[in-house]
């Protein structure tokens, strides 16, 4: 048996994580009211207490506009916290795989960003992780991961999916944006993985996880509406519009795909499309 002590467990991917049963796990989920990551003594203390032989760090500042306006709030969560698990999780011994994002790269590519690229973020968020990426690797050189996804969603939460759902309820059309591309990930998807990873000790310091295929947050809020539009009984039309004709604190960058060439060596199951993960997502819903 071997246990898993993950953070941040009142999130999205905390709480799928909580719902990810596998054999020879034994899971020990914290929200921040019992393990807050940006006060040392308390990581300290909870490593000491459950002797995990894994921590899955899922605590994060998500809010990617109003860090523009709070980087000190995102620095201390994302960069100081993650710094705080991984000194005492090298001198525990005890491996480290922290969640980080698309939003460490500025979108300039033409090709899917490979773990080994040149990160540039564009905002505060992306750079307050990034932060946090390069804390974990070099306090815990050899025993930690850094696994990057990206467009998380779930039935637990506020996300994208979510948004979208209350606007169909309430509106006739909705105006998305259609220039900003990636790929939709179910959270559920990356908690099984993450589950896997918790076995394998020798996995490489940057792993990209996502689903399969590409998408635009238009693309995105389309297929919301086609998958529900029977149970609504309506048709919401969705409208495509330019990043510039919807105006964010934080710049977002318009290319974020991410390459899992390496990722499907370790997975042994087979990807699945953003597309039917969604569908299956929808399907749990009330």
């Amino acid at each position: 048996m071997r246990t898993v002590l993950v953070t941040g467990a009142g999130g999205q991917l905390g709480w799928e994580l909580q719902r990810c049963h596998r054999q020879g796990l034994r899971l020990v989920a914290l929200p921040r009211a019992e393990l807050d990551v940006t006060r040392p003594d308390q990581v300290r203390r909870a490593l000491e207490h459950i002797r995990p032989q894994v921590v899955v760090n899922a605590a994060a500042y998500t809010a990617v506009d109003r860090a523009e306006s709070d980087p000190e709030a995102a620095f201390l969560i994302n960069r100081d916290g993650a710094a705080h698990l991984a000194q005492q999780c090298s001198r525990q011994r005890i491996r480290l795989l922290h969640v980080s994002t698309d939003f460490v790269f500025d979108g300039n590519a033409s090709r899917p960003y490979k773990p080994t690229d040149p990160t540039h973020p564009l905002g505060v968020y992306g750079r307050s992780k990034r932060a946090g990426e390069e804390a974990v690797l070099e306090l815990h050189p050899g025993g930690s991961t850094v696994v990057r996804t990206a467009w998380l969603y779930s039935e637990h939460g506020s996300n994208f999916v979510k948004t979208m759902l209350k606007l169909f309820s309430q509106r006739e059309e909705v105006a998305v944006v259609c220039d900003q591309v990636g790929t939709p990930t179910w959270a559920h998807d990356l908690a099984r993985f993450l589950s896997h990873l918790a076995f394998l000790d020798d996995a490489p310091s940057i792993v990209h996880f996502t689903d399969a295929g590409v998408a635009s947050w238009y693309d995105l809020a389309v297929a919301v509406e086609e998958e529900t539009r029977a149970a609504r009984g309506r048709r919401v039309r969705v409208r495509p519009i330019p990043s510039a004709a919807y105006p964010t604190p934080a710049k977002r960058p318009n290319y974020s795909v991410l390459d899992k060439e390496e990722t499907w060596k370790l997975w042994p199951e087979e990807p699945l499309h953003w597309r039917e993960t969604l569908r299956r997502m929808l399907s749990r819903l009330p």
